[in-house]
């Protein structure tokens, strides 16, 4: 999605100080419009007059919400410096001056840079329209990538310790619409953590419906790839929400837990770090690094071809990393006392070391300990940890009470679960690691079992049966409609494209272990499909449209298009076809720009058939593209699929239609 810039000016024919009639609308459309979309943001502009004091809801909420606010100060308008006034207060930075030529300049900003453009006979000046809407467009993108530099906002400015407001605080609830697409867009995101879906929450990161929100949006989905352990995916999200909000804490902390999810200690260790430097106390990066010296503890003995006995010898003899990662959940829990995730982990370990080395060294602390972790857990309130609550009590029934004490306690947290398969198995491999190395056998045995069951009424969301050893992925021309005035793809040439298709498929040696991903037009997608499944590969249809719409504009208008539609239709019933998918089912309907204009289908549809291959692997995806080199008929055609697949992969076999035939 485009960054948004909100613009604050007159409206209509107004006089200038010197008496001069000025065509703000003229202004706004051949000069301010075109500069910032020069720029690459979306425009919004009230589309009347206000009275001051009278703004509307949703120009309150542009004023908080856009990236930019561009503010037109050629004369005195009431509204305008209203409006600047409300975004100098609630915004630090994110302000464009602009204005036309004056006599004199307001005081209270007379410092501020602005940027003069030119007029003439009250209209932007030909002879000097393209400088001015270059210098509007440089001075726009220089002021974005300023944004974490010096506040623009006299406000701000001289007051060094105010805090900007959160959004969510500011939550305009009368702008229905606004804030209705935006917990549409929150609840697809989770509909497709839930189903495992990728491909699916990376199109939506890019869409969310307000751009201010771009931060949350990043942070949604990575979060929700994070919790699906597609980890490279997810840095990729808390890095690009942190390069737009570099002090964004929670982005910092996710940051560092994907690389440390990635086998990147070292790099996890210094993000930690460097968030404490700035945030001494807090008890979740504190948390963190114990985890890391966990994980040192546990990648010394935990290896699966090593026996019990080798296991709890090496964890013995480890002991020096498992108190380093004692001492750093101890310091999390004491920081704060509520904190039961790291009470629980110091207290368990503790019993670890007691049963590893056979001494009491950490008895009579984790006595004393166990009891503010259990009052902790009991005393959550908030909906979305009361499973992780409820788990921490069958934790410490597992440390302290008997078996039937640790089912009940796991069956009380399994019904809080909302059948979130992750959480379950994450308590799952806890239970695993203890039991790996003999402790309490029968009460772990219990929570084993209790969970093992839980989890076999569930499918794994990343599992979906069978994974493939390559992915191709297909773009390409449809069959010529009789009615086209410039033949691309006609009808007779659709045997040397078939031959074509098969033979890189030969080349790049597919067969029956890999998956075919593409659209199903008439043309280039089914001479693909076919070819594939001839070699008996999978074969997954990713339509744009329902799929009777889908027909009617993809399918029949080729040549023959009745026959297209015989041979789609045997393509989707192919045993080896998985079920067709459907964007608008999946994803919701299309996202719209600033003016309301909805997306093409069809380019979003590139973006969800390139992110459903490249989620099941960079290094084992390859497109192959049926291309004349050209522009396509609208958005969404091969060559926006080619130019998105080399942002990110040069893995591109393209068969050029001027040399077919």
């Amino acid at each position: 999605m485009k960054l948004h810039a909100f613009v604050a000016m007159p409206f209509g024919t107004k006089p200038n100080d010197k008496g001069e009639q000025v065509d703000f609308n003229r202004i706004f459309d051949e000069l301010i419009k075109p500069a910032l979309e020069d720029a690459g943001l979306e425009v919004l502009r009230a589309d009347k007059e206000q009275r001051a004091g009278d703004i509307r809801l949703d120009m309150f909420q542009e004023l908080l919400m856009a990236d930019l606010v561009v503010a037109d100060l050629s004369i005195d308008n009431p509204n305008v410096w209203y409006e600047l006034g409300v975004r100098h207060a609630l915004r630090a930075r994110g302000v464009v001056l602009v204005q036309g030529p004056r006599s004199t300049k307001p005081f209270d900003i007379y410092t501020d840079r602005k940027l003069t453009y030119h007029l003439k006979d009250g209209a932007p000046d030909p002879a000097h329209l393209a400088d001015d809407r270059k210098a509007i467009a440089e001075m726009t993108i220089a002021t974005l990538a300023a944004w974490h530099e010096r506040p623009v906002s006299p406000v701000y400015g001289l007051l060094p310790n105010l805090l900007e407001p959160d959004w969510k605080r500011l939550r305009i609830g009368a702008v229905r619409e606004y804030w209705h697409r935006h917990d549409a867009w929150a609840a697809l995101i989770e509909k497709a953590r839930k189903a495992g879906r990728p491909e699916d929450v990376l199109v939506l990161a890019d869409e969310a419906p307000v751009t201010a929100l771009r931060v949350e949006a990043r942070l949604k989905a990575g979060t929700a790839l994070l919790k699906g352990r597609h980890y490279n995916y997810a840095l990729e999200q808390f890095e690009l929400a942190l390069g737009f909000d570099p002090a964004n804490l929670e982005a910092a902390r996710q940051r560092g837990i994907c690389l440390q999810r990635l086998k990147r200690p070292d790099d996890a260790r210094s993000a930690y770090e460097a968030i404490l430097a700035e945030h001494p106390g807090d008890v979740e990066t504190l948390s963190l690094l114990a985890r890391l010296d966990k994980d040192a503890w546990m990648d010394a003995w935990n290896h699966p071809e090593h026996s019990p006995a080798k296991k709890y010898e090496d964890a013995t003899y480890e002991e020096a990393l498992l108190k380093a990662a004692i001492a750093g959940y101890a310091r999390a829990f004491r920081a704060a006392p509520g904190h039961y995730y790291s009470g629980i982990n110091a207290v368990t370990l503790m019993h670890l070391h007691g049963h590893l080395t056979h001494e009491g060294e950490f008895d009579a602390e984790a006595h004393a300990m166990a009891g503010g972790v259990a009052w902790a857990a009991t005393c959550e309130q908030a909906p979305a940890q009361r499973f992780w609550a409820a788990a921490t009590l069958g934790d410490l029934a597992v440390l302290q009470g008997n078996a039937e004490a640790v089912k009940d306690a796991y069956q009380a947290a399994i019904a809080l679960a909302d059948k979130d398969w992750f959480a379950l198995d994450a308590c799952l491999a806890q239970l695993r690691l203890l039991a790996s190395l003999g402790f309490r056998p029968d009460k772990t045995g219990v929570g084993i079992a209790t969970f093992e069951r839980a989890l076999t009424r569930l499918n794994p969301p990343t599992e979906k049966g069978w994974q493939p050893r390559k992915v191709f992925l297909f773009s390409g021309h449809m069959i010529d409609s009789p009615t086209r005035p410039t033949p691309r793809f006609p009808a007779d040439k659709a045997p040397l494209a078939a031959k074509a298709i098969a033979e890189a498929l030969a080349r790049l040696d597919a067969g029956k272990e890999d998956l075919a991903i593409t659209q199903g037009a008439s043309g280039g997608d089914l001479l693909f499909a076919e070819a594939c499944l001839a070699l008996g590969m999978h074969v997954q249809l990713l339509l744009p449209l329902p799929e009777a719409d889908f027909i009617e504009q993809s399918i029949l208008p080729a040549a023959d298009g009745d026959a297209w539609r015989d041979r789609y239709f045997a393509v989707r019933d192919h045993a080896l076809t998985l079920p067709n998918r459907v964007m608008p089912e999946a994803l919701g309907p299309l996202p719209t720009n600033g003016e309301g204009q909805p997306m093409s289908a069809f380019e979003r549809c590139n973006l969800w058939l390139l992110h459903s291959t490249l989620s099941l692997g960079i290094k084992r995806s390859h497109l192959i593209c049926l291309w004349n080199g050209g522009g396509g008929d609208g958005p969404g055609g091969t060559e926006h699929m080619v130019r998105e697949v080399k942002k990110r992969t040069g893995q591109v076999i393209w068969l050029d239609t001027r040399k077919l035939w």
